[in-house]
């Protein structure tokens, strides 16, 4: 038997959506499990979709996603609000399309500890109190001191996410791949980075130290963590993947169109 859960908002409109599908998945023999499912399916729009993955990270390797739009921004959300009943369709095939998104890999150094965390859109440095220096390396060589209020790492999935209001630019779908961007970095006369969307292959770490972390905050899609005594992080692209169920009807090409 098949073994689904649900993640949602709790909205009028997404809860009858959640109805709707709770009951024909019952109806048509599968299990409501939310400990040990084989779908996760998520309802809302792409801060939903985040949440359930977060929420499975220790189960990855055993169930995939699948995302319904009730939200405001659906781009990981493969079937609107009215396509429930084709999900439930598609969802009955002996086989589904799946797509596989690499996780970001974040090692947190604290006087040699190392606190790991994992994200599916981006990860983030950001200090909005004051000018956040931050030493950056590319696989173990020094490319530049960056003046700021951070730095954004992304994934191919994330490049249109937070990166894409930076300036960053978009990678299609299969690429698998990082990218580094500036957010509001400082350049005049004294102090100069690069300045451009730094896009690196899936092989690469990215290091950034500093002496003072103060007031900094690691972003990691949704959630976040201080780094005021943290020395330096290390991220790279994880051996660790999401599985997503994807629409073969549904190009990316109209998914990246639904953005503008």
């Amino acid at each position: 038997m098949r073994q689904f859960t649900l993640i949602n908002k709790e909205d009028e409109t997404t809860l009858k959506v959640v109805s709707q599908l709770k009951k024909a998945l019952l109806d048509k023999g599968w299990i409501e499990n939310p400990k040990t499912p084989d779908v996760v399916i998520s309802v809302g729009g792409d801060g939903t979709f985040l949440r359930a993955i977060h929420t499975y990270q220790s189960h990855l390797k055993n169930c995939f996603f699948v995302g319904v739009h009730t939200g405001t921004l659906g781009f990981l959300t493969n079937y609107a609000c009215d396509e429930w009943e084709i999900l439930i369709q598609d969802l009955q095939k002996e086989t589904n399309a799946i797509t596989e998104l690499p996780l970001l890999e974040v090692c947190v150094e604290t006087d040699g500890n190392c606190q790991t965390v994992f994200a599916i859109n981006e990860v983030r440095v950001e200090n909005v109190i004051r000018t956040q220096l931050l030493d950056v390396s590319i696989d173990g060589r020094h490319l530049e001191t960056f003046r700021g209020n951070g730095l954004c790492v992304s994934t191919q999935v994330g490049s249109t996410a937070y990166n894409r209001s930076l300036g960053g630019a978009i990678l299609h779908q299969g690429l698998t791949a990082m990218q580094l961007t500036e957010i509001t970095g400082i350049h005049h006369h004294a102090f100069r980075s690069l300045g451009s969307s730094l896009i690196l292959s899936s092989q690469s770490v990215i290091t950034l130290e500093s002496d003072n972390f103060n007031e900094a905050i690691l972003c990691y899609d949704y959630l976040s963590l201080p780094l005021n005594k943290k020395t330096r992080l290390t991220v790279e692209t994880s051996e660790i993947k999401a599985k997503l169920m994807i629409r073969e009807d549904k190009h990316y090409i109209e998914r990246l169109k639904s953005l503008f």
